[in-house]
């Protein structure tokens, strides 16, 4: 028989065991199941925080309408 508690027959049991005698890696699983959650927690809250939607980066460089016009006074003369 094993001392360590199993984690589907008793999962609060183990959830206590696994944070006293494996911190570590405990709460690396805890932080790292906080970041799907909160992908659908924080744009709401954001919103309502007043903060706004930011504008889209643009995709191409605007190209100048009209003739291109000769640079002068940087020769290397």
């Amino acid at each position: 028989m094993s001392v360590n508690p199993r984690f589907f027959s008793q999962p609060f049991r183990y959830l206590r065991w696994a944070a006293i005698e494996k911190p570590a890696i405990f709460y690396s699983i805890v932080v790292g199941s906080l970041g799907p959650v909160m992908v659908f927690a924080v744009p709401p809250i954001r919103t309502r925080l007043g903060d706004p939607k930011r504008p889209e980066i643009p995709l191409t460089y605007p190209v100048p309408t009209g003739p291109r016009k000769p640079l002068a006074g940087y020769d290397d003369e």
